[in-house]
């Protein structure tokens, strides 16, 4: 077994490393750890924030890649011969990946949703419902499901009081009666029982996937709840890093036009107009199909087709982060110009202060809110931009799960006589519990954090 870096896997386990440090710097501000305290006092806050964990968690699942030695029985001096490229989430949801379906079965179906022409013992042709060959009787789901719920249960309570003792100062009782009771400083009982129905639902869905296809399977007869999962890493991916991306742009050229202004701030407005009176869409569809072309002309470049598809998906990434920092850096730039005619900022030029002392110092620390409030509701957009770009074409690789790649081909199910509507439902409800958690927590930041909003 090898483990197989991809280059969007560099990038999120990069990312994590300095999204740790940084918050362990944040902790050491009595400041700043009072504003986040302030953030997650309301129950919202803090139940949209476990949700949104629980989404990292499964990119995080999805983001270590593996390859595994196939066993050759002629002679052990060969080069050893390794499989394709699998993730540890395909590895926990092996069982779905092997059990492919002919075509269409509802969620929870033992047959096919449509019926097969066949011919009986006696020569005779009729059309039937044909039974599914991975699932197995419904006599033992609620059995599974008991299982299921108290296994879920079970793990969640282990979180739950190993939290509860590590926040302990008062002693593990008084802790655990605070807790139950909703009278600590932060809402944990809110946290707890969101981990919990999230642990819970999760492990009963897992556990009926050995016997049902829980949310059905589509047209080639994958399990859609296995495709729903898997887009997770996609949808996060860009959401996150893509707003990584643009952000330092929209800061440097923000600033930099509100503080030096003249031909430097002449210059930056025209590229950001400029850039802005282009139709996005267009802007990222050359920019996509410019690459697919390059691709296409150099496919020894890749070994695997999850190595190309992950290209696409960091081009992609690069394309969004290109042509989403204009709004930011246009916001930045008139709260710069009016943070510069303020007197602290005027001391600090009578005194002979750098530029660059002036903009770490005063104008970024007076910026923050908007940055903050700004990356949680460019983080919803681009999750939203993602599907619709998948779903025009343009998006991410077909071959590459995601929810825009769901919803394209689902589109074509809806207008069928039965309708096929489980594989955009999924697809609908993952993308929408993600994306309200975030406009939630922002809605939070932008109260706590917004200067104007002294309560």
């Amino acid at each position: 077994m090898i483990f197989s870096l991809l280059w969007t896997d560099m990038l999120v386990w990069g990312l994590l490393s300095v999204l740790i440090f940084l918050g362990w710097g944040a902790s050491r501000s009595p400041q700043v750890r009072q504003q986040w305290h302030t953030i997650f006092r309301s129950s919202i806050a803090m139940a949209s924030t476990i949700i949104l964990l629980f989404y990292i968690f499964f990119t995080l699942l999805d983001s270590v890649h593996l390859r595994f030695a196939i066993e050759s029985t002629e002679s052990k001096h060969e080069q050893v011969q390794y499989s394709e490229i699998v993730s540890l989430l395909d590895l926990i949801f092996a069982h779905n990946i092997e059990g492919t379906e002919r075509t269409y079965s509802e969620p929870f179906a033992l047959n096919e949703y449509t019926k097969s022409i066949v011919v009986d013992a006696n020569g005779v042709t009729k059309q039937e419902y044909l039974p599914l060959k991975h699932v197995s009787n419904r006599d033992e789901s609620v059995k599974t499901s008991l299982i299921a719920i108290m296994m879920g249960l079970s793990i969640s309570m282990i979180f739950v009081l190993m939290h509860i003792l590590w926040r302990s100062e008062t002693g593990f009782k008084d802790t655990f009666r605070l807790t139950f009771q909703g009278k600590t400083e932060l809402p944990w009982r809110t946290a707890y029982v969101t981990m919990t129905l999230l642990i819970t639902l999760f492990t009963w869905f897992y556990m009926l996937s050995f016997d049902y296809h829980v949310l059905g399977t589509d047209k080639v007869g994958g399990d859609v709840l296995y495709q729903s999962l898997k887009s997770i890493r996609t949808g996060v991916l860009i959401g996150i890093l893509t707003t990584l991306i643009m952000l330092p742009v929209a800061i440097l050229l923000g600033v930099s036009a509100g503080l030096f202004r003249g031909w430097v701030d002449d210059v930056i407005q025209y590229l950001y107009t400029t850039l802005s009176s282009i139709p996005g869409v267009l802007l990222i569809a050359a920019g996509v199909l410019s690459m697919q072309v390059m691709m296409n002309n150099n496919p020894t470049w890749f070994e695997s087709t999850l190595e190309r598809s992950d290209l696409r998906l960091l081009f992609l990434i690069l394309i969004l982060g290109i042509t989403s920092w204009t709004g930011l850096c246009r916001l930045l730039r008139a709260e710069t110009l009016k943070i510069s005619q303020m007197e602290f900022v005027t001391a600090a030029k009578a005194f002979g202060v750098g530029k660059l002392t002036i903009i770490s110092r005063h104008i970024i620390p007076n910026l923050m809110h908007i940055i903050l409030i700004s990356v949680v509701l460019d983080f919803s957009g681009l999750v939203l931009a993602e599907a619709v770009l998948s779903y025009v074409g343009v998006g991410v690789d077909p071959t590459m799960h995601s929810w825009g790649n769901m919803i394209n081909q689902a589109r074509l199910e809806m207008a069928r006589d039965p309708m096929v509507w489980w594989s955009l439902f999924s697809a609908f409800v993952f993308m929408f519990i993600l994306v309200l958690a975030a406009n939630l927590l922002s809605d939070r930041v932008q109260t706590v954090l917004d200067p104007r909003n002294k309560s």
